[in-house]
């Protein structure tokens, strides 16, 4: 596909309806006819552009996750010269912002949370592209607080902690905001829960440090 291809109107209008009708529903049920329908093109424009369905919903998945890491960059808490405890408040609270934040990602959320849930050959990409940086850096943060000693796989064990306590708004925040609203009702309730969590995860690593250097030789 030409360089011009990509700039083209008809490309990005296909792109950007495709994000919202594999948002909708799903990889499997969304139809090619259905996605050219809503972007008012002919049919045949997907394989003109993308070659495929896969293809397109692999290329839609990509520019979902380029958006989300454009509007919520992690580049504060990659900041080496600040104290391993802010980067790991800067990291939570930015990775909480952008699980909830639904007004700014909309149908990008959405069709990443879905593919997750409803995982094709394309979620491969999403773990290369935007969940293995994020590991590696919270890996990076949290090492410095545990200390170089710590068995490989006690940290990725505390990396999924702090990560599931932010993901739990997420995946189930039907039942947060029916129990309780008030922890995610507005930009301050969530900064608050970012901070929480983020107090949280630093006693539970800081006894976890001190209980490996009780019992090391």
């Amino acid at each position: 596909m030409s360089s011009k291809a990509l700039n083209e109107p008809t490309f990005d209008r296909l792109l950007h309806t495709a994000i919202e009708v594999f948002a909708e529903r799903g990889f499997k049920a969304a139809t090619v006819r259905e996605i050219c329908s809503r972007a008012n093109v002919n049919v045949a424009s997907v394989n003109y552009y993308f070659r495929s369905k896969e293809v397109l919903y692999s290329k839609a998945l990509a520019l979902a996750i380029q958006e989300a890491n454009r509007l919520y960059p992690m580049a504060a808490a990659e900041d080496k010269n600040l104290p391993p405890e802010q980067r790991l408040a800067l990291f939570i609270d930015n990775f909480l912002h952008k699980l909830l934040d639904d007004s700014h990602l909309g149908y990008h959320s959405k069709l990443i949370t879905r593919e997750i849930a409803e995982p094709t050959k394309a979620l491969d990409e999403i773990i290369a592209t935007a969940i293995i940086p994020q590991f590696d850096l919270l890996e990076e943060i949290v090492r410095q607080l545990l200390g170089s000693d710590i068995d490989r796989s006690a940290v990725k064990r505390c990396l999924l902690s702090i990560l599931g306590q932010c993901l739990l708004f997420k995946h189930s925040r039907s039942i947060v905001e029916r129990l309780h609203p008030e922890l995610i009702a507005d930009e301050n309730a969530i900064k608050a829960t970012a901070a929480h969590i983020a107090s949280f995860s630093l006693l539970a690593l800081t006894q976890y440090r001190q209980a490996a250097e009780r019992t090391s030789p």
